[in-house]
């Protein structure tokens, strides 16, 4: 497949690390064109449609099991190797954000095994009025105004083999790229992304969160390392 996804070799039951999608890209802008965006099927289109909610604070159970049992996420900031640890992050997402709108998304490729979409995402920030810093003996008071944040993205939906003709198709890789380099998974950045995704489960003790923690023993690999972000770390460049 050109997303230098080896799909049609992988056993339909391999852990979600199989599935990843790689790729560089020759511009860092993924501002979505929604006038251009390829259209989906019904099954397809409703997935997005989870997904989508999901990047809305808008988790639900039933959205979180659009993935499988050992699916993988992956952005700049988290790498969650189970839908344990995905539940957590969409449920922990709107105690973060006070608000999160999709503004425009544009599919881009929509092949047997995948999905991929621009996405553009402005979400508000959690924050108090005021912030408190104390060294020795002096005390600063900092008024901090709540802001927003506006995220272009390439989203890759890497789809379950087994359920990729149903009416309810899961996820077993979702990759989110906010710039032209793909991910080397090395590193003290990597190592932060993986303890990120542990320490989120410690304080989500959620009722939606729960229905999930069976998923904690799903099938897993190792993490594949490429030693480059860039292109010759096995993420060759595909211009969308």
């Amino acid at each position: 497949m050109s997303s230098n996804i080896e799909s049609a070799s992988v056993p339909v039951s391999a852990p979600g690390e199989n599935f990843e999608p790689r790729q560089t890209h020759p511009s860092e802008d993924y501002t979505p064109d929604p006038s251009k965006s390829i259209p989906l099927n019904k099954a397809r289109q409703e997935l997005v449609d989870d997904i989508l909610d999901l990047y809305s604070c808008k988790p639900t159970i039933e959205k979180v099991k659009r993935y499988t049992t050992d699916c993988v996420y992956d952005d700049q900031f988290v790498y969650a190797n189970d839908r344990y640890k995905m539940a957590g992050q969409w449920f922990a997402l709107p105690k973060l954000f006070s608000n999160s709108k999709c503004e425009g998304y544009q599919i881009v490729k929509n092949e047997p095994g995948l999905i991929q979409f621009r996405n553009e995402q402005v979400r508000g920030l959690l924050a108090p009025t005021k912030a408190y810093l104390t060294v020795g003996y002096q005390s600063w008071t900092f008024k901090i105004i709540p802001k927003t944040a506006t995220i272009n993205a390439l989203v890759s939906l890497a789809l379950d083999p087994a359920t990729v003709d149903s009416d309810f198709i899961r996820v077993k890789y979702h990759k989110d790229q906010a710039n032209d380099k793909d991910y080397s998974h090395e590193g003290l950045g990597f190592t932060f992304k993986k303890w990120q995704a542990d320490q989120v489960m410690k304080y989500m003790d959620s009722e939606e969160v729960k229905a999930f923690e069976q998923d904690k023993g799903a099938g897993k690999e190792h993490v594949k390392q490429y030693g480059s972000s860039a292109h010759e770390g096995n993420a060759p460049v595909k211009d969308l």
